[in-house]
């Protein structure tokens, strides 16, 4: 949240520079060194003196506050979150108009926001920017982005965006890579739409902003059972036809800069049924959090995996993931826990019934879809592992069904483990 002029202060930390100046909560932060704030990135970036001059508004009256720091060091000021930029895309994939009602609140946010895109890497498609937003995108440096661009051939791409009015994708890019802002780049795969020559002419295209465009990444468009446009999922012969297209673009791309630059989701390689490339491959993971490189990763950790030389349990747990990564998760689950000798851990794939049977990664479930899967085999096991991709930081599934719920549904504990192969072992081990 923010204010025309200023940002409030939410929270003042105990013992803070903050604290010992005379800030308190409910403060409005209007200026640092007569720099005007508007929201909470300008206060990060203009924040980074040791002596802060600070104009303050409280309870209507303005006051002046200097705050001096050791280094860099933490401030102690928790600002309010700003109000986000809301999409005025109707994209014909949008997954937020598949979702039905009675799910969490902010899941039907459509943000467009490129201070998100840079704090935590939310992806937009920069048809909302002003003269302004880029002005301080650039001033700030605001890099990297992350950009849904999914065609650079225009016509297409405002169809698939839904909007007429969309700049010109290519003259966007160019200018921030001509003012080195660095970003990366999402296409969403929409079989008949943007594949075969139009995704060989969007990465040929794109290819010119290399070093600027750190990673472009294709994944496969996410349908529910509540998509209202007429377009299909992704089949097995359209994953591996894509790919074959990547892997061409990936060689060319690593004879002429030395790293491949584009890539493929983990969720189109498990739908092609064809090996992971190696680790080293992915580079720097820079759309991880996109599903792209995750399985690896987790591929590569499970083998470095090893349980504790002297191990026995008592218990029996159980754990769940999505119908994509179930046949890995339980291969890595049987070699880790030599199922002859210790019947420790039992996984299940949970069939996403709530949206329906195409969207098969685990992040997506439900909480309800788990207890359902659960009912019937919960006998003999004495807690349930949940990972953590499943929950908000409230402990929440998508559908607001809590660990309590669960643990109620089922009657044994369930408890939040990190969604790594250590994460599992130590679920384990600590309550062996």
């Amino acid at each position: 949240m923010h204010t025309k002029k200023g940002v409030i202060i939410s929270t003042v930390l105990p013992n803070s520079p903050a604290e010992k100046s005379g800030f308190l909560p409910g403060d409005i932060l209007l200026s640092i060194n007569s720099h005007k704030l508007h929201d909470p990135l300008d206060f990060i970036f203009h924040a980074t003196n040791e002596r802060l001059d600070c104009e303050v508004k409280r309870r209507g009256k303005k006051i002046t506050l200097q705050i001096t720091r050791k280094g860099s060091g933490e401030i102690g000021l928790v600002l309010k979150q700003f109000k986000v930029m809301i999409c005025k895309n109707n994209c014909i994939f949008c997954f937020v108009k598949q979702l039905p009602k009675g799910l969490r609140k902010t899941l039907y946010i459509k943000d467009e926001d490129y201070r998100l895109s840079f704090l935590y890497g939310n992806y937009i498609t920069l048809s909302n920017l002003g003269k302004e937003d880029k002005n301080r995108i650039i001033e700030q440096r605001l890099s990297p982005l992350y950009i849904s661009v999914h065609t650079t051939n225009n016509a297409l791409r405002n169809k698939l965006l839904g909007n007429a009015k969309a700049p010109d994708i290519m003259k966007e890019l160019k200018f921030f890579s001509d003012n080195k802002i660095r970003f990366n780049i999402q296409i969403v795969l929409c079989p008949d739409y943007n594949d075969g020559a139009e995704l060989k002419h969007t990465l040929s295209d794109l290819s010119r902003f290399y070093p600027y465009a750190l990673s472009i990444a294709v994944v496969p468009v996410g349908l529910t059972k509540y998509k209202k446009h007429i377009i299909r999922p992704l089949e097995k012969t359209d994953a591996k036809k894509a790919i074959e297209i990547l892997e061409s673009y990936q060689k060319r791309f690593k004879k002429k800069y030395g790293t491949p630059v584009v890539y493929g989701s983990d969720e189109l390689y498990i739908m092609a049924e064809l090996p992971f490339p190696s680790l080293r491959e992915y580079g720097d993971l820079h759309q991880i959090e996109n599903g792209v490189g995750m399985v690896p990763l987790f591929l590569n950790q499970a083998k470095k995996a090893k349980l504790p030389k002297v191990f026995k349990s008592k218990k029996k747990f159980i754990t769940f993931t999505g119908t994509s990564f179930y046949p890995l998760l339980k291969k890595i689950i049987d070699r880790l826990f030599d199922r002859k000798k210790l019947k420790t851990i039992d996984v299940i794939p949970i069939e996403n019934k709530f949206f329906g049977k195409s969207i098969t990664v685990s992040g997506l479930l439900t909480g309800r879809d788990v207890i359902k899967a659960f009912i019937d085999k919960i006998e003999g096991h004495e807690m349930v592992l949940v990972p953590d991709v499943v929950l908000n930081e409230e402990n929440k599934f998508l559908d607001d069904i809590t660990l309590d719920d669960m643990e109620e549904a089922l009657g044994i504990p369930a408890k939040k483990i990190v969604s790594t192969p250590e994460g599992l072992m130590k679920g384990i081990v600590e309550d062996a």
